[in-house]
């Protein structure tokens, strides 16, 4: 088996000399990139918590309240948020959901038109497939290696990380949704003389919604689970004190930021669940 040892594929090598070759051709774009996520996420941050805790807590539970219509989901806001504030995450928490909100921010706006395009073009998507089965299986530390490489440490790389571990969910939800629109809505829109963008609109749409939003939740979801990997590089929120417990072997800070992460998602997942009617 020598034989076979000796003559290795550089994979490993093609990879390196790859994002050498993005870094030394484009590294100007990437820190222009990277500079502006970082003034988008302090911005927001900065915005969160500029009002005292408890105002910004009640305008997080009215907006509950709008999204839902239901008192439970208001209360779980609202006691879901003063147990934060309690524990003293209210900072590490806003920093927290402000990475979650860019990084479904970007995953839905790429998502949702790849999944569209998908669901009319099958051809384009399978030939995705495998692309996303790779961003989903690849180790999420491998992620990390070439984005600190373009982008450094802190937020950014952590984010993008992110963003390509969260971005199949949407895509694949969207293509089930729009490819599960019932034929007789869709021939009876084109018997009607709908237009392509109208029958998307007026029927596509609204009928993947469930699963559109369904996959908003597994992105949040997905973005929460990555919370921890991007405090390993640097970025800000309650992946750091969960980083510094791991670090320290504190089983005390361990669990009480970990705790914290938990009582987001719920909030979150809560929040954004699309009830039937």
């Amino acid at each position: 088996m020598d034989w076979l040892t000796n003559t290795k594929i550089p994979v490993g090598l093609w990879a390196r000399a790859i994002f050498d070759w993005i870094n030394a051709h484009f590294g100007g774009v990437i820190d222009s990139l990277a500079q502006f996520i970082e003034n988008t996420f302090e911005f927001i941050v900065d915005a969160l918590l500029l009002p005292p805790p408890l105002a910004a807590v009640l305008v997080l539970t009215a907006l509950g309240w709008l999204l839902q219509r239901r008192w439970q989901s208001a209360a779980l806001i609202f006691f879901g948020f003063l147990f934060v504030i309690n524990q003293g995450y209210w900072e590490e928490t806003m920093q927290t959901l402000t990475l979650v909100v860019l990084a479904c921010a970007a995953c839905m706006g790429i998502g949702v038109p790849v999944g569209i395009a998908g669901a009319h073009n099958p051809r384009f998507y399978q030939s995705i497939v495998p692309v996303l089965d790779l961003m989903q299986t690849l180790p999420t530390f491998v992620y990390l290696i070439p984005t600190i490489v373009l982008f450094g440490i802190g937020i950014v790389p952590g984010l993008v990380a992110t963003v390509i571990f969260v971005l199949p969910a949407p895509i694949r939800l969207t293509y089930l949704g729009i490819s599960s629109t019932p034929t007789a809505l869709v021939e009876a829109a084109q018997a009607f003389g709908a237009t392509k963008r109208q029958l998307l609109w007026k029927v596509e749409l609204p009928s993947a919604l469930p699963q559109i939003m369904a996959g908003l939740n597994q992105a949040i979801m997905l973005s929460l689970s990555m919370v921890v990997i991007a405090g390993l590089v640097g970025a800000d929120g309650l992946g750091v004190p969960v980083v510094r417990a791991l670090n320290t072997v504190n089983t005390a800070l361990g669990f009480e930021s970990g705790f914290i992460i938990v009582i987001v998602a719920i909030m979150l997942d809560r929040t954004l669940r699309v009830r039937r009617k």
